[in-house]
This record gives C-alpha cells, structure tokens and sequence, in this order.
C-alpha cells in the first residue's frame, strides 16, 4: 500500500509549472505539477495515453483545435499522439496520470 498527499510541500514558481513526482504503482506513474497563474505548457504529445485531473484550479487546455476551461474536479484523458497545451487562468493543482512505459523526463521537458 502507498499513501500519498498531493498538497504536501506544493510550491507554484511564477515563471514555470512545478513538475513532482507523487508515486509510482505497478501500472502507472502519478505526477503533480503545480501551475502558477499565467504559467504555460507549450503544446506537445505522448506516444502513451494520459490522464489530466484539475484537482484545483482552472486551466486552459487547447486540445483538436479545441480551447477547453477544465475547472476542479474535471478529468479528460488522451489517447497517445494527441497534441495538447495548457495555460493556468489561476493557481492550478493538477494530477497527470502517465503509463509505466512514458516518462517523467519526457514532461519535465515540456516546461523547460
């Protein structure tokens, strides 16, 4: 069994998402990144499926020449290859759920 909690040490930068890793399963990778408002993702993809959860705050999501507002609570999942970005309206918490096959360094280059 792992525990973890996904407001313990969060810190926002002012000029970039915070990208932390939360946990690893046996299946999947549990990322938080922490969003100050105004920071942005510059759009990118994944040869894996993802899952982005708005655990707080307000988000951008620019996805299939789509601009979507994803609030707290909301959750849309990508299937690999599906170029997207992100843009915080406010200070945004959120859960990105990756496959054990992608990772870490791949989205930790998306906001270098």
């Amino acid at each position: 069994m792992k525990t973890v909690s996904i407001f313990k040490d969060l810190e926002f930068n002012e000029t970039r998402p915070m990208i932390s890793v939360l946990l690893e399963t046996d299946f999947t990778k549990e990322i938080r990144i922490a969003m100050h408002k105004g920071t942005k993702m510059k759009e990118h993809k994944t040869a894996f499926p993802i899952v982005v959860h708005i655990v707080q705050g307000c988000i951008s999501f620019g996805v299939q020449n789509q601009l979507l507002e994803l609030n707290q609570g909301d959750i849309i999942a990508l299937d690999p290859n599906v170029p997207h970005d992100l843009k915080a309206i406010e200070n945004s918490v959120i859960r990105l759920t990756l496959t054990k096959n992608d990772t870490v360094d791949r989205v930790q280059t998306v906001v270098e």
